[in-house]
């Protein structure tokens, strides 16, 4: 019962650091690099709208956040699992990777962009989340005199 209760924490602890640092950084990204001119992010419909008129460096922190919250969420993942530390971590790579393709039939935008999303932004990170923390080393404390 343990196990299946810490695997459930480290999925949820997956998705949802995960989805905190892709919301955030996709938030912070226009202030740092300012949409273009006539550009509205208001709603959905608007966005789609808008996506012709984005320039390619408006594109630099949708991707840092997808990757990034999926390493962030894969690493968390693995970290806590009770075993099977890749799996998990491809697990939540594998849940954002269907979020990001629903994302790009909803939003669109160029081919280029979505080849390097859906490519480099998941698996990748979900694999190299999982290698992180299983290669963190445990060091025993043992408490045995010289």
């Amino acid at each position: 019962m343990q196990t299946l209760l810490r695997g459930v924490a480290a999925v949820l602890a997956g998705l949802i650091g995960g989805s905190f640092v892709n919301i955030f950084l996709v938030n912070i990204g226009p202030l740092i690099i300012p949409l273009p001119e006539g550009a509205d992010v208001s709603s959905m419909e608007s966005l789609t709208e808008s996506m012709p008129l984005f320039k390619p460096a408006n594109f630099l922190f949708p991707f840092l956040g997808h990757a990034l919250g999926t390493l962030v969420g894969a690493f968390l993942a693995a970290l806590i699992a009770p075993g099977k530390k890749l799996a998990f971590g491809l697990g939540i790579g594998l849940f954002f990777l269907i979020g990001g393709i629903a994302a790009v039939q909803m939003f669109g935008g160029p081919l280029w962009f979505k080849v390097v999303d859906l490519v480099f932004a998941y698996l990748p990170m979900g694999w190299l989340g999982a290698k992180l923390a299983g290669s963190r080393k445990r060091v025993a404390v043992t408490s045995e005199e010289p």
